[in-house]
This record gives structure tokens, sequence and C-alpha cells, in this order.
């Protein structure tokens, strides 16, 4: 009797297993246009979120890193767009960075993603915060706790320093790669 048992046993749980893998496969290949989808939209608000005024974005690679450029209805080139990311307080921060090469200054950065603690850090996604960039030129900032009294400080987000020292530092990055891909820069 107990060996009997024992094989329905085995019998169920493969059956359950079977079937739950099945539906597992099913579900992930019905949401994988979906979230695809997601994605992309994501990009391209973020693209014309840190690039104003583009009427056509150009997505160009150049040494294995992909860019984005963004032109006015013109056909002139209103800035070049990158996406960075890099370790938060709680996790990775991805965000997009605008650029005007011909004036060597950051025009937006957008918050793509992030994992920063609600209430806190998360108030990365602030305009408040995020238009701390905006103007800046190229070349390596300071994170200060009181209002910027100086072109390259960055005001900190009271209580969240390392969320906007991390953001910062991502953003220096960004720039870096972008002046450097486009000739500019050490």
């Amino acid at each position: 009797m107990e060996k009997n048992s024992t094989k329905n046993l085995i019998l169920t749980l493969s059956i359950i297993g079977i079937v739950s893998a099945l539906l597992l496969t099913f579900v992930y290949q019905w949401t994988t246009p979906y979230i695809q989808a997601n994605q992309a939209e994501t990009l391209r608000q973020a693209i014309s979120e840190v690039l104003p005024g583009s009427e056509e974005v150009e997505e160009v690679e150049i040494e294995g890193e992909v860019f984005y450029e963004g032109f006015d209805v013109q056909g002139n080139r209103v800035g070049v767009a990158y996406q960075n990311s890099g370790g938060g307080y709680n996790g990775s921060i991805e965000l997009m960075v605008g650029v005007d090469l011909d004036s060597e200054e950051i025009i937006r950065i957008s918050i793509v993603n992030h994992q920063e603690t609600p209430g806190l850090g998360a108030r990365i996604t602030d305009e408040e915060y995020k238009s701390n960039f905006s103007g800046k030129p190229f070349g390596d900032y300071t994170v200060v706790k009181t209002p910027p009294s100086e072109t390259m400080e960055v005001q900190a987000i009271a209580g969240a320093t390392i969320s906007s020292s991390k953001t910062t530092r991502i953003v220096e990055e960004a720039v870096s790669i972008i002046n450097n891909a486009y000739g500019g820069g050490s």
C-alpha cells in the first residue's frame, strides 16, 4: 500500500511540475513583447526629456557604446544622449544624460530606473534635484549640502547624500564617455 501512495505522490508532483513549467513558458513568451515595448517607450521618453527640441533621434554606435543623437526640424544636431548606470545606495541607478557638444554642457538628466529608498534617495527623480545638472559644464562635480555657490557644485538631497553622490558620479562618467567618443576631453 505504501509503495502505491509513494508512486502516486511522485506522479502527482511530476505532473504539477510539468504543467507549471509549461505555464511559465507560455506566460514568459506572451509577456516578453509587452516588456520590450515598455522598455523601448521608457527609453524614448528619457531621450526626449534630455534632448528637448529633438524631432528625430538617431542611434549611433561608437567603440561599442550606444549614443542617441537628437536632431531638430532643420536637421541640426541639438545634442547627444547616453544611458549610463551604476550602484546607488540600495541598488542600481540607470539614467540618461543629454549634452550639448558645442557648448560642452549638460542639457538635462533623466532617471530611467532606480531602487533608492522611497521618500529619501528616490528624490533623485524630483525635478528640483535633476535641475542641478542642467547647464553644467563638462568636468568633475562636487556634491555639497548647501545651495551651490560655484558652477561645479551639485546640491545633495537632504538625508540622501549617498544617493546624490552616486548619481553625480554616474553623470560624470556618462559625460566623460560621450566627450571621449565625440573627440573631446583628454
